[in-house]
């Protein structure tokens, strides 16, 4: 994939997310818990991994996930990015993306100015609005399962350019809700240690490169 300052952050993710509907987060799991579940995703064709950054064994663990990932070839993520602090310590870490639980302007600008695409949340036409006025068309819409899937079909009517990855509480049981209500991106975690899961999301997978 190309570097990052070479293309907008709208084209990034474009590319990002063009192999699959699916993206994996990975939070608190230690390093071989995080490396394993990201080589599961990543064999089941999920190639966007993120870790949030909320200690330092999360630190630990993006960094030893990131050379992990480049010897395939992939590109890894660090969430919970609240302050413009941790835009700092998440480059230095290798990170290829952010992933914030809100949007602080602060924070979009801290990683537009690191040349790092951001991936800001947010759960509310104002906040939406707020982001579009940043230069920002790929969002985080979370907690997902609270606002439902009805939510995507209503906020796509206002603002058509926006593209969302669906953030918490999904699974192989309610991705395709989501999906079919217009989200680009569905996120999913625990479900990567469920055998029964696992086939599931491999047939969504299937089902949708197929289309």
């Amino acid at each position: 994939m190309p570097e990052a300052h070479e293309m907008t952050d709208a084209e990034w993710f474009d590319a990002a997310f063009a192999g699959a509907p699916l993206m994996a987060i990975l939070r608190g799991m230690g390093v071989e818990r995080t490396i394993r579940l990201a080589e599961t995703a990543w064999d089941l064709g999920i190639d966007s991994v993120e870790v949030p950054l909320q200690t330092a064994q999360d630190e630990d663990a993006l960094r030893a996930l990131v050379a992990r990932a480049q010897a395939r070839g992939k590109s890894v993520g660090a969430g919970t990015i609240i302050t413009p602090a941790q835009v700092a310590v998440a480059a230095g870490a290798g990170a290829a993306y952010l992933v914030s639980p809100g949007i602080d302007p602060e924070v979009v600008r801290a990683a537009q100015d690191a040349g790092i695409p951001i991936l800001p949340g947010v759960a509310t036409p104002s906040e939406v609005q707020l982001a579009v006025s940043l230069g920002l068309t790929w969002l985080k819409a979370f907690p997902a399962t609270w606002l439902g899937a009805g939510w995507f079909r209503h906020i796509r009517g206002p603002f058509p350019q926006v593209r969302f990855v669906a953030t918490g509480g999904l699974d192989a049981a309610n991705v395709e809700e989501f999906l079919d209500a217009g989200v680009r991106v569905a996120a999913v975690g625990s479900a990567l240690e469920d055998a029964a899961q696992l086939e599931r999301l491999a047939a969504v997978l299937r089902a949708r490169a197929s289309r």
